[in-house]
């Protein structure tokens, strides 16, 4: 099937949506009811700080949270935080200060004032068009803006419909008075989070049963799997351990010279995806097929541009003595393998 395609349907009694170009599975968002979604803002309470980490522990009504950068904060202060990940059984919630209200068209950034235009826009007449849209739409409104890449062409009407919707929750949120530890907005669940972020032009298929029809079964299936085929008759294994994510990738059949620097470079394009559909984070390690040194610069090209193209914050770390490349990736959903157990 060519085309992108958007499927909203259930897991069972699992919230989740899928993203299909010409029929592979793109990306995957899979609810997860045990834990707090990303972008939930809390009233927490300050616990107790962690003077080695530089952090405090938080009381929130889902339990405990970590909030790095501390200063000035004292164990029982309330104060507004919001989500940034998942956490790893036993541990802490991921949480930041500093929030945000993000939807489809816009970002309302509570701490940062004034109106800003994503910088992909380019063309001057869109972007006079869409700053008029945000003086109107946040008259009178402290707050400041972000209008992003997909207000691009889109209706006036609709992109000030949805800066007003968050402006009037940043409101409610912000100017709450009271001082007892509460969940004050949750996060967007998948069908949601599928709306505002896959802006991309798409059929979207809303009817019951809608992921055995498109294959999207057939391909959790696949990643069930630890085995990632890549192009050349190479291949990938993406195993993750309670330490770090390790991908051990292995040439094949190709014995010839060239086979180490081909398979590894296969890896660099088709990893973001793998870790993606995956819901892995945190440390990973590249054990990669055997390549000369010179080959390394353009295999650590290919593996920034492939992760430019996420919308996972991956960190690019190096080489390690041992010949192995090391990545750090923010744990931005919760493994698949975990959420379908």
């Amino acid at each position: 099937m060519k085309g992108r395609t958007i499927i909203l349907d259930h897991l069972g009694d699992i919230e989740a949506a899928a993203l299909m170009v010409n029929g592979q599975l793109e990306d995957l968002l899979v609810d997860t009811p045990d834990a707090a979604r990303v972008g939930t803002i809390y009233r927490a309470i300050a616990d107790r700080p962690v003077k080695g980490q530089g952090g405090m522990f938080l009381k929130t009504p889902d339990g405990s949270a970590f909030l790095r950068q501390i200063k000035g904060l004292i164990p029982g202060q309330p104060l507004l935080v919001q989500v940034t990940g998942f956490a790893e059984e036993g541990k802490a919630i991921p949480v930041t200060n500093k929030v945000l209200f993000k939807s489809r068209y816009a970002i309302i950034t509570p701490d940062a004032p004034g109106l800003n235009i994503s910088r992909s826009i380019r063309d001057e007449p869109e972007r006079d068009r869409l700053l008029e849209i945000a003086h109107e739409a946040m008259e009178g409104a402290e707050y400041g803006l972000i209008l992003r890449s997909c207000c691009a062409g889109a209706d006036s009407e609709e992109i000030a419909e949805d800066i007003e919707a968050m402006v009037a929750l940043a409101h409610t949120v912000l100017t709450d008075d009271s001082t007892d530890m509460e969940t004050l907005s949750e996060g967007d669940g998948p069908h949601v989070l599928a709306w505002r972020d896959w802006v991309e032009k798409a059929e979207v298929v809303t009817a019951d049963g809608g992921f055995e029809e498109h294959g999207v079964l057939d391909a959790l299936d696949a990643l069930a799997q630890d085995l990632v085929p890549l192009s050349g008759g190479a291949s990938m294994y993406v195993e993750s351990t309670r330490a770090l994510v390790a991908v051990d990738v292995n040439t094949g059949n190709d014995v010839s010279l060239a086979a180490g620097i081909k398979s590894n470079m296969a890896c660099a394009r088709a990893l973001p995806r793998a870790l993606r559909l995956r819901g892995l984070g945190g440390q990973i390690v590249l054990d990669l097929a055997p390549m000369p040194k010179k080959d390394r610069r353009p295999f650590e090209t290919a593996l920034r541009s492939a992760f430019k193209a996420d919308d996972v914050e991956t960190t690019l770390v190096g080489w390690t003595p041992l010949g192995h490349f090391e990545l750090q990736r923010k744990r931005a959903r919760a493994p698949l393998a975990e959420v379908l157990a």
